[in-house]
């Protein structure tokens, strides 16, 4: 009988194999986004250039300043009602995920310092800028502060 058991084992043994090597695994569950927390922005706050001015022709190195109504500057990662930092778009076609921090490159330029100006340097031919005024964690408020989109000129 223990010949039977271990003959019928043998043969058992490589067809479970076989099926364990062709199964399909689980696929896993869906990465779910993480939640940021949004800060609410108070009604009327605004951002704007105070300069350079829509359609203006500029050097290649110039100023921009940025203006900003109804809302405290405060540096990044100080959580602050009514407050934030700026975030400066250079030709940026497609705005970021607006419910997200916004990422750092060359074309989003964070002034986590709460730096109201800067120097930009830009190869001449047109470009835009627009603002964003984004909280401590670099997350666009809600409702989004956010700016014209302008063009200059740069000669």
């Amino acid at each position: 009988m223990k010949a039977i058991l271990m003959s019928v084992a043998l043969m058992i043994v490589p067809v479970l194999a076989a099926a364990a090597d062709t199964a399909s695994p689980t696929p896993a569950p869906a990465a779910t986004p993480a939640v940021v927390p949004l800060s609410p922005s108070p009604a009327g706050a605004s951002v704007y250039f105070v300069e350079p001015a829509d359609g203006a022709t500029v050097a290649q190195t110039f100023t921009v300043k940025f203006g900003l109504k109804g809302m405290t500057i405060a540096p990044a990662g100080t959580d602050q009602p009514n407050s934030g930092h700026h975030h400066l778009l250079i030709d940026v076609a497609q705005l970021p995920d607006l419910k997200q921090p916004l990422p750092a490159n060359e074309h989003i330029v964070h002034f986590g310092k709460g730096q109201t100006e800067t120097q930009v340097t830009l190869p001449p031919g047109k470009h835009t800028l627009q603002l964003v005024f984004a909280n401590y964690l670099h997350i666009p408020h809600d409702p989004t502060v956010i700016s014209k989109r302008i063009t200059v000129t740069v000669k």
